[in-house]
Parts: structure tokens; C-alpha cells; sequence
């Protein structure tokens, strides 16, 4: 660890990870609000949509734990560059395919779900690397000001390009726009240093893990399983709500820019001010909060109750996932053993989570295959929503032990 990292400061290998960062969120932003959309504007159905984001989830496992031995033994630049290039591939092809996309669900969601693998295993190896415990939830607050930044401008301009052009044509500037941004994201990656790893990938480290008693990553894993659960189906639908009951792209960009711009702050605060021993009880207001914005949905699903779902959502989810991820890897890096053994143990954080999203979302796809009924999808937000509950029961213990060594 350097000297900058001991004393809680950001070196400048931390300051060009969050750039990297803020380019791959400015280019998703720009364009991934809108994905969801223009499949549904070809082909209006909720178990098509849920299908094309279980292709991503399961990709990006699967990615995850194959591209592990190359992130640990060979070279982590090259898989955090392919990944912004993979991604640059899945909106080239969804320029080529235009309106037959709808066609070819599976393998656009398999090259998305590629793309996020190799990005986020890269990049999560590098975020333990250049951060320490005193850093940690500063990093995190931080990359969800630059994501939040991003969220606010891109979509916003997304949507006023859209409407004002066109039939498709607008979809196919931003998709393009998001090209060139992914392309210097690239470019600036190259200037990451690589850290050795000196020992070999164990591929099946998971289950030797989990198979050991005392080890605390069985209750870690159930929260990420439960972290999961919402991420996945509440990671879409929630913009294509937005679109449906307004019908108009440009108000989905205004959403987005007022629900960004109080995560804006509410990260930069909470990063700023929670420290490791208010974790817990910062935790339990947040889920506690982010469950409570859903209760609107009941009495109706319209532009205003989605506001103030989206409001209260991005006021209250960094209080949830800045003590979460903090947490996670602040367990990876207490023991040297631990620390040797990182890319591992951040794969099977990611397998993780990508089990609770792959049945977050296999549940979301067979409810809205059964049933149309509006108090029935009501109700399945509302259980798909709550499940961070069940992440902060599982990390309470992961907070307590955290406190008292602070």
C-alpha cells in the first residue's frame, strides 16, 4: 500500500480509476437509459425485456468466473479495456440490427453481460488495490457523484435529442455519441498500473470458502444474494415505467436528471460524513426508506408517484450501498490470506450477487408471463423491493465486529 493510501489520502492511480469510471457511467448513462425503451417501443412486453436482462446477468457471471484466471495471473488492464470495448460492440450492434434487435435479444443481452464481466471484475481487483479502509467510503461516494453527474446531464440531453428527431434517428446519434465516449475511456486506461498477483486462480475458491465454518462470508454471500434480487429487476424497470406512463423520451431524461441530482448530493454527503460505526443504523434507515417509496405504486403507477419513488430511492440508496460494498471489502482485505486471495473472493461477491439477480428477474419474468393485473406488479415491486431488509439482517453482525475494531 502507498504512503497516500496509509494516510487516508487519494493517490493518483485512485483519482484515474474514478475518471474511468465517470467515462464508462457517462457513456451507459447517455445511452443504457434508453435501451429498455427502444426494445419496447419494437416489441411492448415485460417477459421480453426480463428475458433480454437475464441474458446480461448470467453472461456477466459467467464472465466473471472464467475471466478470473486472466485478471489474477495475466494482465486486469487488458480485461477493464475489453470490457469498454465490448460495450462499444453491443451498441454497434444494436445500430446494425435497428428495428430487428428485438430478433436477436439473446446475444445482445450475452455481449452486454460480457461487457459489464471484464469491466467490473477489472475494475473492482484495481478498487481494492488503489483504496484501504480509510479510503474506501470516500471512493464510493465519490464514484456516485461522477455517477450520479452523468445520470443527470446524459439522459436529460438523451431524451431532448431523441424527441427532436426523427423516427429513430435520434437513438442512433446517442448510440454512437457513446461509442466515442467508451473509445477514451480506453485511451485513459492505459495509463492504470497493473499489480502483480504472484500465485494461481483457484477456480472452484468459492465452495472451498463457503465450506469452512466460521468463515463470515456465509451470512456476506445471503446479503449480496438479497442485494441482488433488487438490483436486478429495479436495474430496468423502473426508466421503462417512466416511458410507459408518459410516453415521451424526453420526460424519462427529466427523470433522470432530477433523481440524479439528489443522488449527487446524497452520495457526496454520506460518503463525506457516514463513518464505519454508523454503518449499521445508517443501513437500516436507508432499506427501511427505499422500501417505504414503493407504498405509493398502490394507490397509483403514474409520472408523479414515480417521482417520488425516484426521489426517495436516490436520497436514500447510498446510505444502503456505500456501508455494503465498504463492508464486502473491507472483509476481502483483513488478512493478508484474504487480500492474496482478492480476485477470488471478488468473483464470488459477483456470483453472488448475480444469483440474486438472475432470480430477482426469472421471478419478475414468470409473474409478468401469469399475470397482467396491475395490483399483482404492485405487489411484485413491493417483495422484489424489500429484499435489502434481508441484506442488512445478514451484514448486522459484518458492522458490529467492523465497529469495535475501528
Amino acid at each position: 500500500m502507498e504512503e497516500a493510501e496509509r494516510k487516508g489520502k487519494f493517490t493518483p492511480q485512485t483519482i484515474l480509476l474514478l475518471v474511468v469510471n465517470g467515462l464508462f457511467a457517462a457513456a451507459n448513462a447517455l445511452s443504457g437509459t434508453f435501451v429498455g425503451v427502444y426494445l419496447w417501443k419494437a416489441k411492448s412486453n415485460f417477459a421480453m425485456i426480463g428475458f433480454f436482462t437475464l441474458c446480461i446477468y448470467v453472461a456477466m457471471a459467467l464472465t466473471f468466473w472464467l475471466a478470473g484466471k486472466w485478471v489474477k495471473e495475466y494482465n486486469k488492464m487488458y480485461a477493464l479495456r475489453l470490457g469498454v470495448a465490448v460495450s462499444a460492440t453491443f451498441y454497434l450492434l444494436v445500430l446494425l440490427f435497428g428495428t430487428r434487435a428485438v430478433s436477436y435479444i439473446w446475444l445482445l443481452g450475452t455481449v452486454q453481460g460480457m461487457a459489464a464481466g471484464f469491466f467490473w471484475l477489472a475494475y473492482n481487483v484495481v478498487y481494492f488495490e488503489v483504496t484501504g479502509p480509510k479510503t474506501r467510503d470516500r471512493f464510493n461516494g465519490w464514484a456516485g457523484v461522477l455517477g450520479s453527474s452523468a445520470g443527470m446531464t446524459a439522459p436529460w440531453i438523451s431524451g431532448l435529442v431523441i424527441v427532436h428527431m426523427p423516427g429513430m434517428t435520434g437513438y442512433r446519434t446517442i448510440f454512437s455519441v457513446s461509442l466515442g465516449i467508451f473509445l477514451i475511456g480506453v485511451i485513459a486506461s492505459f495509463f492504470l498500473r497493473n499489480r502483480k498477483v504472484q500465485d494461481d486462480y483457484a477456480w472452484g475458491y468459492m465452495v472451498t470458502c463457503l465450506r469452512q465454518k466460521q468463515t463470515p462470508w456465509h451470512t456476506v454471500a445471503a446479503a449480496l444474494v438479497a442485494q441482488g434480487f433488487r438490483e436486478g429487476v429495479f436495474g430496468f424497470i423502473i426508466g421503462l415505467l417512466v416511458y410507459i406512463s408518459t410516453a415521451d423520451e424526453s420526460k424519462l431524461g427529466s427523470f433522470a436528471l432530477i433523481t440524479s441530482a439528489v443522488s449527487f448530493a446524497s452520495y457526496w454527503l454520506v460518503g463525506k460524513l457516514l463513518k464505519p460505526r454508523l454503518r449499521k443504523w445508517g443501513m437500516l434507515a436507508g432499506v427501511l426508506a427505499m422500501t417505504l417509496v414503493i407504498v405509493p405504486f398502490f394507490w397509483q403507477m403514474s409520472y408523479l408517484t414515480l417521482l417520488v419513488f425516484g426521489i426517495g430511492t436516490a436520497l436514500f440508496f447510498p446510505m444502503y450501498s456505500i456501508p455494503m460494498t465498504s463492508s464486502v471489502f473491507d472483509l476481502i482485505g483483513q488478512s493478508a490470506e484474504s487480500a492474496r486471495r482478492r480476485v477470488e473472493l471478488i468473483v464470488m461477491r459477483e456470483l453472488a450477487l448475480s444469483a440474486g439477480r438472475v432470480m430477482g428477474t426469472s421471478l419478475f419474468v414468470a409473474v409478468t408471463f401469469w399475470s397482467k393485473s396491475p395490483p399483482v406488479f404492485t405487489t411484485l415491486l413491493l417483495v422484489i423491493g424489500a429484499s435489502p431488509l434481508l441484506s442488512w439482517w445478514f451484514m448486522r453482525g459484518q458492522f458490529i465486529a467492523k465497529a469495535k475494531s475501528a
